[in-house]
């Protein structure tokens, strides 16, 4: 019922709506529609009411709530369930409890402040409370285990078309997990995966998006190299959960994408969106340090690196040791 009246009131575009239309359109009393403001004034919503016009949406929480989180996905199904937290270790860890409990996929987890959270190589992602997004989720996908690094390329490409809508900025993907714009690292993607049989048990897809922090979130040591949207866009706050919405359904678009036509139509769009590729790199692999040009995925979703010698090598794995030239 406080989802239905904040949409109507949000339908308002800021102008008062009347009692008896918001009685008449849910079916109950205006003592009922004043407790139900009252439950959305809690969670830090901002109500006028006047005596003669009604109640006017006048402001949101800075909070991500679970009513704004419903409202903004309920166009898309592939979210089962929604565990929105205060402060989490990390939503990864959660997530991990969750699958191994039997959560189903799309068990989302939210956390507006992270203690303790991780990207690749077990680095710390900066987690200020209430400017970030900071999200797991679970995914049971029925396929063979070699497939899973498709599965962070394909959320890599979902990410960058979802925030590119937001916010028309020059955001790209710089292989094989980050988002960067000019250079600066705006989000983080990292895919956890357990298996049995060589065929994925569950994957847990985190994602954490630099979203409305400022510079004086960030350390002194980390503003040359990473920005968030606000900053990018010129200082003004975006809504989270709408920027939560965008990327579901455009996952959800290009995972059925994926699961219809396989991962050609994902690596088109990857080599689109890629800051990494026809630039001079180099990588540290499990093989030792590799430095060429990268020049495409292959259809594994390897990348393709060009060696001085005009061989091509594929690189499954590797951690940037110089930032794409250019």
């Amino acid at each position: 019922m406080s989802n239905r009246i904040l949409e109507l009131l949000s339908s308002g575009s800021g102008q008062y709506v009347s009692g008896e239309l918001l009685s008449r359109e849910l079916g109950i009393s205006r003592t009922a529609i004043w407790k139900q403001i009252k439950k959305l004034e809690v969670q830090g919503y901002v109500i006028e009411a006047s005596p003669r016009l009604g109640y006017r949406l006048a402001g949101k929480p800075s909070k991500l709530t679970m009513p704004e989180l419903m409202e903004h996905l309920r166009d898309t199904s592939i979210v089962s369930s929604i565990k929105l937290f205060e402060s989490v270790d990390s939503t990864q860890n959660i997530a991990h409890r969750l699958a191994e409990e039997g959560a189903p996929s799309g068990t989302l987890v939210i956390a507006e402040q992270q203690t303790s959270g991780r990207g690749r190589m077990g680095r710390q992602w900066v987690s200020p409370s209430g400017k970030g997004i900071y999200m797991s989720m679970v995914l049971r996908p029925d396929l063979p285990l070699q497939f899973a690094p498709q599965l962070t390329l394909l959320t890599a490409v979902a990410l960058c078309r979802a925030l590119k809508e937001i916010a028309p900025l020059p955001i790209g993907i710089k292989w094989p997990n980050d988002l960067l714009i000019e250079g600066k690292k705006i989000s983080g993607i990292l895919l956890e995966s357990a298996a049995e049989d060589e065929r994925l048990r569950h994957v847990i897809m985190g994602i954490g998006i630099s979203v409305n922090l400022t510079e004086d979130d960030y350390p002194e040591e980390l503003l040359p190299i990473a920005t968030s949207l606000r900053i990018a866009s010129g200082g003004e706050p975006l809504d989270r959960a709408a920027v939560i919405a965008s990327f579901m359904k455009q996952f959800e678009h290009l995972y059925a994408v994926y699961i219809s036509q396989g991962f050609s139509p994902i690596q088109t769009l990857w080599e689109a969106l890629s800051v990494t590729l026809h630039k001079p790199t180099k990588l540290m692999t499990p093989q030792g340090v590799v430095e060429g040009i990268p020049v495409a995925l292959n259809d594994s979703g390897a990348l393709l690196v060009r060696l001085g010698d005009g061989r091509e090598m594929p690189i499954f794995s590797a951690e940037s040791m110089r930032p794409p030239q250019g």
